[in-house]
């Protein structure tokens, strides 16, 4: 998992030299991540679905190789809209490995789901913060493309995948075969699309024409949904599933928690480079000691699962995250970037350890697979929404605002963790 953890760092301090070599705004090179977070989430409940048709390794493999494709694409693109489609086809085969691997993590019992979970979230949030440094480096030495073609290296690591191949085994917790629901995909896939388009459509310089017709097909594909869920309760989203007892809760305050790292991810290296006058070296190697916080969050939530409630753990990790946004909107300087993005961070590595073991708790066994690609689809959708509502933001107001706005997202989690409770 670590290649497209590091895809998610890494062009975050390449952005800079994105917009100069493809001659675009800063702000649109935003959609290269929200790009990769969308089709990640957007591939998470549809790889959960088809878990019954295909084992957890098959998924696994096909992941890994369409991450490798669109890498190579995103690489190699030379416009934008290529770059972007690279990233799109990149980010849909890594949410397939996610799920690929939480298929058998989350066939642990409890407490071993819950440690490896913690592993899997320290290594994930230090790939993606330590994904600065690689970033930079690759940056400064041989240029952005090859930033971009990074995931590629997940290829060579399947054979090791192959020798553990038996840890990847059925679940018996996804889709039966020979059904699918093809409608509630793409009316759940339209609808997430709308989201993170319309939130960027300022910074991307979006036609009002088009914007309208994008939110007027978010609002029909908001309207399908429900149609469809209360159509067909057995289908691409179960009424079972979404209704159970802190499912919602769960995902919406992973989400929001998501969306305020990703957010400060997105900003934090330019802001540095603007800070000190260096480059995306400097601005990455600044960024090291951030990273390294979110081994000792995963560690240390491992250890406070056993002793609190997930509703607290969570409230807590909201709020660590509220105001490691307001650190970085409030005070100038790299001092402050990196102590913000180390809270961020902290959240980050804690919500994926907590909120993703919980899927396994709130619904019967037959649901497993479903259940754990939702709830992630709605936690991963947050790193989408991040990245594209600061670029959206900043292009209207100043960076502070935008980021003060941004905070209002975990802190909305914050307030939903004391109220709702989310737990199994």
């Amino acid at each position: 998992m670590l290649p497209q953890y590091v895809a998610l760092g890494a062009p975050s301090v390449a952005l800079p030299a994105i917009g100069r070599g493809l001659a675009v705004p800063f702000g649109a090179t935003a959609w290269i991540l929200a790009a990769w977070s969308l089709t990640s989430a957007l591939a998470m409940p549809v790889a959960g679905r088809l878990m019954g048709r295909w084992s957890p390794f098959r998924v696994l493999v096909a992941g890994v190789v369409t991450l490798a494709a669109g890498s190579a694409l995103a690489g190699a693109g030379p416009t934008l809209p290529v770059v972007i489609a690279g990233r799109l086809l990149g980010g849909a085969g890594a949410g397939a490995t996610v799920i690929a691997v939480f298929a058998a993590v989350t066939a642990l019992p409890g407490r071993e789901r819950i440690r490896a979970l913690g592993i899997i979230a320290a290594a994930s949030a230090t790939a993606s913060a330590c994904g600065t440094l690689l970033g930079g480096a690759v940056t400064a030495w041989l240029g952005w493309r090859a930033v971009l073609a990074i995931p590629v290296v997940a290829l060579p690591l399947l054979p090791a995948a192959w020798a553990s191949r038996r840890s990847f085994a059925p679940t018996g917790g996804g889709e039966p075969a020979g059904r699918f629901d093809v409608v509630g995909a793409a009316v759940l896939s339209v609808l997430a699309g709308a989201v993170i388009t319309l939130l960027q459509a300022h910074s991307v310089g979006l036609p009002a024409a088009v914007t309208l017709v994008v939110a007027a097909a978010g609002a029909l594909a908001a309207a399908g949904l429900w149609w469809r869920v209360r159509r067909t309760p057995d289908g691409f989203v179960p009424r079972r599933v979404i209704a159970a007892r802190g499912f919602l809760p769960a995902g919406v305050i992973g989400g929001t928690v998501f969306a305020g790292y990703y957010g400060v991810l997105f900003l934090a290296p330019s802001l540095i480079e603007q800070a000190t006058g260096g480059g995306a070296l400097e601005a990455g190697a600044l960024l090291v000691p951030a990273a390294a916080c979110s081994v000792l969050a995963g560690r240390l939530v491992g250890t406070l699962t056993g002793r609190f409630p997930g509703w607290r753990i969570s409230a807590g990790l909201a709020a660590l995250t509220v105001v490691g946004v307001l650190v970085v909107a409030v005070f100038t300087g790299p001092v402050p970037v990196v102590v913000g993005t180390a809270l961020t961070v902290c959240g980050f590595a804690g919500a994926q350890a907590v909120l993703v073991g919980l899927a396994p708790e709130l619904v019967a066994t037959r649901d497993r697979d479903t259940a754990q690609g939702l709830l992630t689809f709605l936690i991963f959708l947050g790193g989408g929404i991040g990245p594209a509502a600061v670029a959206g933001l900043s292009g209207v107001v100043p960076v502070p605002v935008a980021l003060a706005v941004l905070a209002a997202l975990p802190l909305a989690g914050l307030v939903l963790s004391l109220t709702r409770r989310p737990g199994a």
